[in-house]
Formats: C-alpha cells, structure tokens, sequence
C-alpha cells in the first residue's frame, strides 16, 4: 500500500482475486492476520523487523509466530554502498546492517517463504536491471525471489531469466503497457513467462 487511506481499495482487490495478490505496506503481527483473512496469499514486510539499522530478531519471530513462515515475504530492498548491497528501511531511506549475501539469505530463509528485492539505484528508471545484484541473488537465495527495477523491455525479462537461471522473477512496472509505459506490453510478457513455465 502507498500511504495510509487506501486500506479500502487494498481489501477490494484482495476480494477481487482471492489467493492471487500479497500486499506490503505497515505489516506488523497485529494486522498481518486480518490481511490474510481478507484474501492476501502473502504479507510483505521489511521495515516493522528493523530498529535503527538493526534487525531485530525478536520482532521477525513474532511476526512468524502470527502468522507462520510460509505466508511471510520479506523485503530486502537494496541500494549499493561500497562493494555491498545493503537493505533499506523507511521507505528506502535508511541504510541497515544487512547485506545481499549468502550467509544473510540462508539465515533469513529460515522465517519466511520468499524474497522481494528492489535494486534501488535503479527502480523507476526504466535503464535497464542491475545484472550484478540478480547474479547474486541467483547465486544465493535459498527461496524463490523476486527482483524489481529497471526494467525497461522484454529483454530484461530474458536477461533476468538467464541471469538468475531460472530462479529469480521479475517484476516489470513503469515500462508495462497497463501501468502506462511504452517498453512492455503485458500481453508479451505473459506470453514470455508461458513459454519457459512447465505445464502442470
């Protein structure tokens, strides 16, 4: 959710397509489990874990502990600082003591189902995707992930699946025709993701 007063439309979008959408914005254990009775599949929650830089252990568990694991994303949103990616807080304003690497993620893994990463430096652009942090998230994340930022055409698409070897998703926004871009077309897109998905 964007900003406060559009709990309304969150819940008419969740009712809309029951099981199908997660949603992220002021998750804490208290209002985690109404989001879940009101069709979210999943709850997406970085900044509640976090106090002054610090992951705070105690508050992940007790999300956990309300919810369970397998209904939990966290959001590892990054910007690079250094030779490091360093997950952001406070709507990506505040670096934290975590870094995108493999013995973060493998910890992490424990107390949620899956990953979200926002490349920061390059979200909104529409320049194309930052290959070296979906290089390592492919190489590290123990759940699925999903990357966000930057992309700009299908190509991005194809270079993340290629990238990520078929581990990581992306999301595309500002480039997709339905959100007002001219990079996407949403049709091709859904069109990509049929070709490399197995049937079931």
């Amino acid at each position: 959710m964007l900003g406060s007063g559009n709990e309304p439309e969150a819940r008419a979008a969740l009712q809309a397509y029951p099981g199908g959408l997660q949603i992220g914005g002021g998750i804490n254990p208290q209002n985690a489990p109404s989001w879940l009775d009101a069709g979210a599949s999943h709850v997406i929650v970085t900044s509640w874990i976090f106090h002054e830089g610090v992951l705070n252990w105690d508050r992940l568990t007790e999300l956990e502990g309300a919810i369970g694991k397998e209904r939990l994303v966290l959001d590892l949103s990054c910007r690079r600082r250094g030779k490091d990616y360093l997950v952001l807080t406070d709507h990506w304003q505040n670096f934290t003591e975590i870094a995108i690497n493999d013995a973060n993620l493998q910890k992490l893994s424990v107390h949620c189902a899956e990953f979200l990463v926002h490349a920061v430096d390059v979200e909104g652009l529409c320049e194309g995707i930052d290959p070296e942090l979906v290089g390592i998230l492919a190489q590290s994340s123990p759940l699925p992930t999903t990357y966000a930022g930057g992309a700009k055409s299908l190509s991005d698409l194809e270079e993340v699946s290629r990238l990520g070897k078929g581990r990581i998703d992306l999301t595309i926004g500002s480039a997709l025709d339905i959100f007002g871009g001219s990079g996407v077309r949403y049709e091709d897109a859904v069109n990509f993701n049929r070709r490399i998905t197995p049937a079931n």
